[in-house]
């Protein structure tokens, strides 16, 4: 089994690629522009595997894409490559619609011209995976899940990107054929996650002794997913989804920030103690605009059609997280010191 993955070197698409190449024996093109929220000390596990390559290009860049797609010839493409963070597209939105949406729009043009040109079982069995999130859903109220039907209603620019990429490899498929699949995800967390986001951030600011920025008063709930248990869903999704299908993958773990906060602060208390409790640092700071009250999601569908379940619950996984991160300051600490020192993103000045 030939694999592209895009975004392979970020932090889903690293532990997908790790779990292709080293679990499931398949061929791994890993195509990745390598933005500063990608790094290839998130693929030294597979760096020199017969089974792995990596391309450093740009999605949006349709030679690179068609240059890769033809030269490996892979059964499937697992489109993980895209801007991420709702905080940078708050003042930088252009990133987001640049790579997100035209990026989408020419990966799907380079699949659908080299799905076209197979023939038989191998025209059969291609497969594209759009790997989307939660967050085009918008926002929902205190009870009730996102289900592959609840209609979309995005509240940031990067959410808003994410949904008409979905958009478009829907129509992908339902105009030209192209053998598509996506999926939905609720929020992630493990290792190797770049450390602008909620649970690295924390982390680290909490081992610095810096203040732990809590977004208004804490009470915004997210579904957290362990990222191992994500990559199975995917390459599951992938394998036995079917055709024009969505699927959602949650870890039925809803927790509001502040109980997410204060889980690691007292992982830190016991595993990094120092001489005073950590949630003395928790800081609340001005609420980000548009800040979407909870996501939950309801993964009945994947869990009952195609057998996935998710191995961590939130407390296993947050404790192997805190874990990795202490064991493995060799792989953060060149970001905390070159990339993103912890400052606050996302906030608008006068005149933008």
């Amino acid at each position: 089994m030939r694999i592209i993955v895009t975004g392979g070197a970020g932090f889903i698409g690293s532990a997908l690629v790790r779990y292709l190449v080293n679990e499931v024996g398949a061929e791994v093109l890993t195509f990745d522009k390598l933005t500063y929220a990608g790094s290839l000390a998130s693929l030294a596990e597979v760096e020199g595997k017969p089974n792995h390559r990596f391309v450093q290009a740009d999605i949006c860049d349709a030679e690179a894409v068609a240059s890769a797609i033809s030269g490996f010839g892979p059964d499937r493409i697992y489109h993980l490559a895209a801007e991420s963070h709702v905080d940078r597209s708050i003042s930088g939105a252009a990133d987001f619609i640049q790579t997100n949406v035209m990026g989408t729009f020419t990966l799907l043009e380079g699949a659908r011209r080299y799905w076209s040109g197979l023939e038989g079982q191998a025209k059969d069995a291609f497969r594209f995976l759009h790997v989307s999130t939660d967050e085009v859903y918008g926002s929902l109220g205190d009870s009730g899940l996102f289900t592959e039907t609840t209609p979309y209603d995005p509240s940031s620019p990067y959410s808003a990107s994410k949904a008409a990429s979905d958009h478009l490899a829907i129509a992908w498929g339902r105009t030209y054929g192209l053998p598509t699949v996506v999926s939905n995800c609720s929020n992630n967390y493990g290792p190797y996650h770049f450390p602008e986001k909620l649970i690295p951030l924390i982390l680290l600011n909490a081992l610095h002794a810096k203040p732990l920025p809590v977004y208004g008063d804490g009470s915004n709930i997210r579904d957290w997913l362990f990222v191992d248990d994500h990559a199975r869903a995917l390459h599951l999704i992938a394998s036995k989804g079917r055709i024009g299908e969505t699927y959602n993958v949650g870890g039925r773990n809803e927790r509001r920030n502040i109980e997410v906060v204060g889980t690691i602060c007292a992982l830190l208390d016991r595993l990094a103690p120092k001489n005073y409790p950590h949630t003395d640092l928790i800081t609340y700071v001005a609420d980000r605009p548009g800040h979407d009250a909870r996501y939950a999601i309801d993964a009945t569908k994947l869990e009952q059609e195609l057998g996935w379940r998710a191995e961590e619950n939130f407390e296993t996984g947050i404790e192997k997280t805190v874990a990795w991160y202490l064991a493995n300051e060799d792989w953060w600490r060149p970001l905390r010191d070159k990339v993103y020192a912890g400052e606050r993103l996302g906030v608008l000045t006068a005149g933008d």
